[in-house]
This record gives structure tokens, C-alpha cells and sequence, in this order.
């Protein structure tokens, strides 16, 4: 009988540690996506908007594309 709780006290014991390993690396990969989203939301998407903004700008300033028409035709597949 002493043996059989024992055996089931080691599972038991056994059990708790492998789901705390487990839940431990899940919250850290979970942290990890998180932060990512956060600073590529956060830091990387505004420049990346402010950049696009500015091509328009220069584009419209420019006065369109500077494509020549064979340039055009070649892209068009013709």
C-alpha cells in the first residue's frame, strides 16, 4: 500500500513539474509573439508609414511615374 501511494505521489510529483516546463515555455513564446507585435506595431509600422507618405509626396511633385514607354510596354507584356 505504501508503495502504491509513493508510486502515485512520484507521478503526481512528476506530472506538476513536466506542466510547469510546459506552461513556463508557452508564456515565454507568448511574451516573445507579444512583444514582437507590440514593437512592430508600435515602432516599425509608423515609420513605415511616414516613409510611404513621403513617396506620394515626391511622386506627386515629381509629376507621376518616371517610367519611359518602353519601360512601360516591357512591364505591361506587351
Amino acid at each position: 500500500m505504501i508503495v502504491t501511494l509513493l508510486t502515485f505521489f512520484s507521478v503526481a510529483l512528476m506530472t506538476l513539474i513536466v506542466a510547469s516546463v510546459v506552461l513556463s515555455i508557452v508564456g515565454t513564446l507568448f511574451s516573445l509573439t507579444v512583444s514582437l507585435v507590440f514593437f512592430l506595431l508600435f515602432k516599425v509600422a509608423p515609420v513605415l508609414l511616414v516613409g510611404w507618405v513621403a513617396v506620394k509626396i515626391f511622386e506627386k511633385m515629381r509629376g507621376g511615374s518616371s517610367l519611359s514607354a518602353a519601360d512601360r510596354k516591357w512591364l505591361e507584356g506587351e
